[in-house]
């Protein structure tokens, strides 16, 4: 994807709020390199997280798009499926803050191999559950490994990309999110009506191991990677001129997760999170059931108005990356412009609060897929935040943090979730009034925290 062709007037941007350097040591670029004189490998890595991104969501996927199926088969209630999806919620919300602490230690090429290996086993072995009980041991085994994606790669793009290129680089590999989601309900359906719903599980899962083979290829640092030309260096390098002033500090030192929890910077990510990442889950866990229980959609006709959805939502990822980098470009800083394109996703996911007096199929998934859009757009800037406000090194530690606030808030929407609509015999209503109203509450309240967005060390 050459997403560059985007930025190119990406050298006019006025750098008000720069990022941090990952090492307290600038890049020695005089060293004799054996590089061409240009380059682009850094959108090679960004397929590479895309990839990856695409597997976790189609992994985490399968289960949605069976749920009628397997509730059949198991037998399971409401209340008992929204357990099983709290059981990965709350695995994920741990492995969050260990995956971030560990990958920030360990380094993205290990811990993102080890990350996948783990929820890919964890993937196939859901063929092997017969109980709710089983499908929640296999859903918890799922979350935990699943948690190293999102740090491992908003690391990857604060070291491979300039800030001005990181909130389209976030967009791009988040929008495998949507592509895995539209992958799954074509793929699934197909193999649990061939094969089984056991083979949906085993064959989906091992697609983790073939996108091992090319991280352990690829993938290295910008300083160590053989296939990075000394110009393309530079560029992913600019940013780290002139931060020796206020932020020296702050590059420096050694971020705790208590370190990182005594900023406001962290709190807004945080709120955030908590707010707005259980809105998607929602979507992934809940939308099969909505389409069929509302609109009759079945599990054979299931894969049209999903891959709708999820392929509107991936134009979202990509627009919201792009909207707030030409809004920087155009003058405003960093902050304002991801504060601008958030605001536009927010006043989009509005119009769902009217979904479930609509009776009309296709404006159902056009809006559906306006508010999915909407929240990529969200998600891929509020992701980059993380990289604007803290030091390289402490990126990932930040993204796990607010990644497990994310899930503790999809927990808690799912158990609203799972009483409210077995307390009022399937009404969406609630639900929908929830989510429309979350991402402008979120974001009024970071507003509150952090008004400019700045770095920390620069407040």
């Amino acid at each position: 994807m050459r997403c560059e062709i985007v930025l190119s007037t990406s050298h006019s941007l006025m750098n008000t709020e720069q990022p941090f350097s990952s090492t307290s040591q600038p890049v020695d670029t005089a060293l004799p390199r054996s590089r061409g004189p240009k380059t682009r490998f850094r959108w090679v890595i960004c397929t590479l997280l895309l990839l990856a991104t695409t597997v976790n969501y189609m992994d985490r996927q399968i289960l949605g798009i069976l749920a009628t199926t397997l509730q059949q088969d198991i037998g399971w209630t409401e209340l008992e499926y929204s357990r099983i999806v709290q059981a990965f919620t709350l695995a994920y919300a741990v492995g969050l803050l260990l995956a971030g602490r560990i990958i920030d230690r360990v380094g993205v090429k290990m811990g993102y191999a080890v990350s996948i290996v783990w929820w890919s086993v964890a993937a196939m072995a859901h063929a092997l559950a017969r109980t709710p009980l089983g499908f929640g041991l296999a859903r918890f085994t799922l979350g935990f490994g699943e948690a190293g994606n999102f740090p491992a790669a908003i690391k990857v793009v604060a070291e491979w990309f300039p800030k001005q290129e990181r909130a389209l680089a976030t967009g791009i590999f988040n929008g495998g999110a949507n592509l895995g989601s539209i992958l799954a309900p074509i793929v699934v359906p197909w193999l649990a009506l061939t094969f089984g719903w056991q083979q949906a599980f085993i064959w989906v899962g091992a697609v983790g191991f073939l996108w091992l083979v090319a991280w352990w290829m690829f993938y290295e640092t910008p300083e160590r990677s053989s296939r990075l030309g000394a110009e393309e260096l530079s560029y992913i390098s600019q940013d780290q001129e002139g931060q020796e002033s206020s932020t020296t500090q702050a590059t420096s030192r050694s971020w705790s997760v208590l370190e990182v929890l005594q900023t406001k910077q962290a709190w807004a990510f945080i709120v955030g999170k908590f707010m707005t990442d259980g809105v998607w889950w929602f979507y992934a866990y809940w939308l099969p059931k909505f389409f069929e229980t509302a609109h009759g959609i079945k599990l054979d006709k299931i894969a049209l108005p999903l891959v709708v959805v999820y392929a509107v939502a991936g134009v979202g990822s990509v627009a919201g990356g792009w909207l707030s980098g030409q809004l920087i470009a155009s003058g405003m800083s960093a902050g304002k412009g991801r504060k601008g394109a958030m605001v536009v996703c927010g006043l989009c996911v509005l119009p769902t609060i009217m979904l479930p007096q609509m009776s009309s199929v296709v404006v159902v998934v056009g809006l559906v897929s306006l508010a999915a859009a909407a929240h990529q757009g969200w998600s891929a800037n509020l992701f980059t935040t993380a990289s604007d406000m803290f030091p390289k090194q402490a990126v990932a530690t930040v993204v796990g943090i607010g990644g497990m606030s994310g899930a503790v808030g999809g927990v808690v929407l799912q158990e609203v979730i799972g009483r409210v609509l077995q307390a009022n015999a399937g009404n969406y209503t609630p639900i929908f009034v929830i989510c429309s109203a979350a991402y402008l509450s979120a974001l009024a309240l970071m507003h509150l925290l952090v008004p400019r967005f700045e770095p920390v060390g620069r407040a």
